[in-house]
């Protein structure tokens, strides 16, 4: 095996006996090296930070901007209805007129419009908002927040009509996101294992085949997993299989250009339009209204927005508008099989910095940084890897936020007595019993303090004297969600006791975080950072097989990104704002302490270990971790998981310190520190273990030998060394 550096000569190195007499990884020059850590080093630099620059930079502060929605009326007087409307939105809204409410709710099934107000008959003094909630739940609650205040202007109550109501078992609305998000991936992942462990499938002759019995079979599961597993879609399998076969295929072939022109770099160019720019822009989570205006644009182009919306056409809306959803994902295919198959006239069939392989004779690993593999097993982790990571992100995201349900979410009710304050909960209980978790008090001061020590979720403190004021006491720091599910909650319970409602909000949201999920983005920031690098050093620099080889190298990365993290989400986008110190200094805390437990995984059981890892450190945690939904809104599992994993414990960290005065981080930090104690334990304990294979010729770094060429058209590059030093050695 050869290698050579960026203007120096090459220069044969001949591969020295290893312990136990096999062979040892050939000699490296020094600027090599560097050059191949740089690169190490730099791959999930990019990653976490392409990802959350971007979801933080557009969904910290979501605000509707031209959202379309219409008045009902013809005439002089709707008009200036509708002009009122757009002026009092200040550029939110988009408002024209329509003749009749047939025509808005029209409007509302092709969703051109997200929403409609039918000002009432003369003499009557009762409007209609119509929304529709299949269209997106929270675009649905943004459209009767803005188009409410013009009924109170005009002194009108209103009652809202939902013209395409979600399913009973879709509540979150979530079930077209995961399905789309599912076939992004059926589609993105493979290609990342095909390319360094059986280069020879990529080309059109033999992947065409492949693609479509993977696509078939991916889609399958997908619809299964949200069919039949999860219940959150009911029927339109053949709906999943044909959206599946385009979506997955508009991938797949795109991420099979982007590797034939840049080999294994073709990761970095897809998780760029598949996951960070094809999120914002799907309108799958938020409003796409709510987006700058260049996700507004990519809504129409990407696969990810096209399956989505698709899919959300067939299960709501009766298929109506699939058909330009349909054709952006067929103009995907037929423009990425044209520009493959152009590749392949130019350049040939290699792939640049992948094994030069014509078949499956070369011997390889299956996957990177693991020994030498026969094709069967080759073939089982290329189907087995991208086939986990499809089953754990949608079966678990979809089975724990489809249905989102309050269930014993604690709340005081404060009286004037204990007394009072028990005989008003005992009051309460058959209505609200399953939702909350009620408390009687007899102080306002000592809920406050539970609401801020985040033992209760907020207090309703009964009126003092008969047709007085009841309060509300909450914070939506700790969710806007938990606070709107409050507000809405017991304003039915003021209502009913005839009582005005006042809602006082303890630690309220910052402008620069208006959807309270900042401090999830920061926790995940460093979850991720941490899992990532451990991946890449097993992949890329096998050769770091003692504790001390790489302890400091992920000391020095963890103070390193939490230091960038934090420039980056506070003085560049401006969403954290103060707290440097802690803040970094927590983060690198976390981050090393996750890279250390990930890194003792994927030396003991190799990069497949990264599936288990990415479970649990990220899969499990979002859920657990209380920075979307609530806890109270989630199955139990996960309210038990949210004292054990470290992606609750930096999410908690991050929110107690922008909003609750960093007096509850102890608890957050001594998980965090014992998830990095156990995975120094394991570290040690792998040293061990590594030696004693290593003294019995087990586990040596292993070299891919270069295949013989054979002929070569004339315009058809010489074989290429892998893309890192290392690549294909245990």
């Amino acid at each position: 095996m050869e290698s050579s550096s960026a203007g120096a000569p090459e220069r044969a190195q001949q591969p020295e006996a290893a312990p136990g007499g096999g062979p040892a990884v050939p000699e490296e020059d020094r600027r090599t090296r560097m050059g191949r850590y740089v690169a190490l080093f730099a791959m999930p630099f990019l990653m976490v930070t392409m990802m959350y620059a971007t979801y933080v930079g557009t969904m910290h502060d979501p605000a509707p901007r031209d959202m379309p929605v219409a008045v009902v009326g013809t005439g002089a007087q709707a008009q200036a209805l509708a002009d009122g409307i757009e002026k009092a939105a200040g550029g939110a809204l988009d408002v024209r007129t329509v003749a009749t409410g047939d025509e808005a709710v029209d409007l509302l099934e092709d969703r051109e419009i997200s929403g409609a107000l039918l000002p009432p008959a003369q003499g009557g003094a009762e409007a209609v908002v119509y929304t529709a909630g299949a269209a997106g739940a929270s675009q649905a609650g943004t459209v009767q927040q803005l188009l409410a205040p013009a009924a109170v202007e005009n002194g009108w109550t209103t009652t809202t009509e939902d013209v395409a109501p979600l399913a009973g078992e879709d509540l979150s609305g979530t079930a077209v996101l995961f399905a789309g998000m599912g076939m992004m991936l059926a589609g993105y992942v493979p290609l990342s294992i095909l390319t360094m462990s059986l280069p020879y499938l990529l080309t059109l002759r033999r992947f065409l085949p492949l693609m479509l019995g993977w696509s078939a079979l991916t889609s399958t599961l997908i619809w299964v997993l949200l069919g039949p597993v999860v219940g959150a879609v009911d029927g339109h399998y053949l709906h999943f299989l044909g959206i599946g076969l385009l979506a997955t295929g508009a991938v797949a072939t795109t991420q099979l250009l982007f590797t034939k022109l840049v080999g294994p770099l073709a990761v970095l160019f897809g998780m760029l339009l598949w996951v960070v720019f094809g999120m914002p822009s799907s309108n799958l989570s938020l409003s796409i209204h709510t987006m700058p205006g260049f996700f507004q644009w990519l809504h129409g182009v990407l696969p990810l927005p096209a399956a989505g919306e698709a899919m959300r056409s067939l299960i709501y809306f009766d298929g109506r508008g699939i058909g330009g959803h349909l054709l952006t994902l067929g103009a995907w295919i037929a423009a990425a099989l044209a520009l493959c198959f152009l590749q392949e006239r130019r350049s040939g069939l290699a792939i640049p910095a992948a094994p030069p392989a014509t078949d499956s004779s070369l011997p390889l690993p299956a996957l990177a940084g693991g020994p030498v593999r026969s094709p069967r097993a080759r073939y089982i982790a290329a189907f087995a890897f991208p086939m986990a990571i499809l089953v754990c992100v949608v079966g678990l995201m979809a089975g724990s936020m489809h249905k989102p349900q309050v269930r014993d979410m604690p709340v005081a009710v404060v009286g004037a007595t204990q007394q009072q304050a028990e005989q008003a909960v005992a009051g309460m209980e058959p209505s609200l019993g399953a939702m909350f978790d009620l408390r009687a008090l007899d102080s306002a001061d000592e809920a406050a303090d539970l609401i801020r020590d985040q033992e209760i979720a907020g207090a309703y403190v009964l009126p003092t004297e008969a047709g007085g004021a009841a309060e509300l006491l909450g914070a939506s720091g700790a969710g806007s969600s938990q606070q709107t599910i409050l507000t809405s909650a017991f304003t039915q319970v003021a209502q009913g006791q005839q009582a005005a409602l006042t809602t006082t909000d303890l630690e309220p949201l910052t402008p620069d975080d208006t959807m309270g999920t900042n401090s999830l983005y920061v926790g995940m920031s460093w979850i991720m950072a941490g899992f990532l690098i451990a991946a890449v050093l097993r992949g890329g620099a096998p050769e770091l097989r003692r504790t001390r080889q790489f302890v400091v190298k992920l000391a020095g990365w963890s103070v390193g990104m939490a230091l960038w993290l934090w420039l980056l989400f506070d003085v560049m986008i401006g969403a954290v704002n103060g707290h440097a110190g802690a803040l970094i200094g927590i983060g690198a805390l976390t981050i090393f302490c996750v890279s250390l437990a990930a890194n003792a995984f994927t030396r003991l059981f190799g990069l497949a270990a990264i599936i288990p890892v990415m479970v649990v450190l990220m899969l499990l945690g979002v859920p657990a971790s209380g920075g979307g939904l609530p806890l109270a809104m989630v199955p139990d599992v996960f309210r038990t998981l949210h004292d054990v994993l470290p992606l609750p414990a930096a999410v908690g960290t991050a929110r107690d310190l922008v909003y609750f005065g960093g007096d509850a981080i102890g608890g957050h930090l001594l998980t965090i520190g014992v998830w990095g104690a156990a995975g120094l334990l394991l570290n040690l304990f792998a040293d061990r273990w590594i030696a004693l294979r290593a003294a019995k010729g087990k586990g040596v770094p292993a070299i891919v030998p270069r295949a013989t060429p054979g002929p070569r058209k004339p315009t058809e590059p010489a074989p290429a060394e892998p893309a890192l030093a290392g690549a294909g050695r245990d």
